[in-house]
């Protein structure tokens, strides 16, 4: 953008008219730049959520693997009653242990439906870390587009005192009427207002930047970073869209509670082994056996309904993302192509506007050309260049709409 970057020489003399605008972005250290802010980004606490939360899908996971304890039991029989009962000597004890066990395969089931839903948390991890990355480009780029629309408003005050100072010099040589010159202080007026709201705008963008960023000291200045890096036109992405996956994991997870709960219905089986002692006769003998529960009145019937139930939507999420997926790929993909063409565009309007009104300012001062045809030239020239930060800005963010889409980082190869 030649107006903000390259500073046309024509603007040079312009510069101290608005010194007082520009000073406190000029004199202030520039905002970290977006890779310094990347990789902190697993200080934000929604990243710490999703971590949390995969860890403690781990932690079941590794629950999942532990076996039922067993029971330890103490039985006195046939003691302290009346008759050939009376006191101990006539008892019988039995010491026993009892362990459930887990057939049908209900403990695998119980295993994988656990480690599926560690795959969909890692999932949603790495998800997260995408959209906090977005969140933090979109952050980034239009702070830098509210800085770059501030410096516009600035130069634009400049450049309409300057053309004011030409107007009055006209004026007091008889060669213009007074009139113009009420019409170039109130333009001036208009000038400087855009300049507040073009800082109050910047000052905003600083401040949702730096809580986004979670930065002690807020940002009052940024540097030229994201608006000027140009993306590639990539026509397609090989990597299967997060959103996908995260659909597909959550698929196999609500198939393998099915299955927990299916399973879930078997009987429960219990064995026992143990030692029994019979006081009278000063003997021992072993005991053993084995219950079973008998699934007359809870057959988990509910739990399964429930389950597939939840596998049926499942089926319908993962449909639903396959197909809207595709299209916003698609639809992401071609805005980013359309906004890399618009850019170019802007450029070389904004090159061909600052011509214009650089020979309009000539013939002014000639007199050859009307102050109305220097005004048109000058509005001409500060729309170009705000057309041409919205065209950046417009390719960033479609650029960040593919990344999140995709499951990358906006404007980096590795992150």
């Amino acid at each position: 953008m030649s107006l903000i970057f390259s500073r046309p020489l024509f603007l040079v003399g312009f510069t101290a008219a608005a010194a007082f605008t520009l000073a406190p972005s000029a004199l202030a250290e520039p905002a970290p730049t977006y890779e310094a802010l990347l990789e902190k980004l697993d200080q934000n606490p929604l990243s710490i959520e999703s971590m949390a939360a995969h860890e403690a899908a781990e932690g079941r996971a590794l629950q999942a693997h532990a076996r039922p304890n067993p029971t330890i039991s103490l039985e006195a029989e046939n003691a302290y009653g009346s008759g050939p009962f009376n006191g101990y000597d006539a008892a019988d004890t039995t010491f026993s242990i009892s362990q459930p066990l887990e057939l049908w395969g209900q403990r695998g089931a119980r295993i994988d439906a656990a480690q599926a839903q560690v795959e969909v948390t890692g999932i949603r991890r790495d998800q997260m870390r995408w959209v906090l990355s977005a969140n933090l480009a979109q952050a980034y780029a239009e702070a830098e587009a509210a800085s770059l629309r501030y410096d516009l408003a600035a130069q634009a005050l400049s450049l309409t005192q300057a053309d004011a100072e030409a107007v009055l010099a006209l004026i007091d040589k008889g060669r213009e009427a007074a009139l113009r010159g009420v019409q170039a202080e109130s333009e001036v007026e208009a000038a400087r207002a855009n300049v507040d709201v073009a800082r109050a705008n910047r000052e905003t963008a600083f401040g949702r930047l730096s809580a986004l960023s979670m930065l002690a000291e807020p940002i009052t200045s940024i540097g030229d970073d994201l608006l000027n890096r140009v993306p590639q036109s990539i026509t397609s992405e090989p990597r299967e869209l997060p959103a996908v996956k995260v659909a597909k994991a959550e698929l196999d997870a609500a198939e393998r509670q099915v299955n927990v709960e299916r399973l879930r219905a078997r009987p429960d089986v219990t064995a026992a082994f143990g030692v029994r002692r019979f006081e009278e006769y000063r003997a021992e003998a072993l005991a053993f056996g084995v219950s079973v529960t008998l699934p007359l009145f809870d057959r988990n019937t509910g739990a399964i309904s429930a389950a597939r139930a939840e596998q049926r939507a499942a089926e319908a999420r993962l449909t639903s993302q396959e197909w809207a997926a595709q299209a916003e790929r698609r639809a992401a993909q071609s805005s980013l192509d359309a906004s890399i063409s618009r850019t170019a565009a802007a450029d070389a309007g904004e090159v061909a506007a600052e011509e214009a009104y650089r020979l309009a300012r000539i013939g002014f001062d000639a007199g050859r050309i009307s102050q109305l045809e220097l005004r048109s030239s000058r509005a001409a020239l500060i729309a170009a260049g705000n057309n041409a930060v919205d065209a950046r800005l417009a390719r960033a963010l479609a650029e960040i709409a593919l990344a999140r889409l995709v499951g990358r980082a906006p404007f980096v190869e590795t992150f």
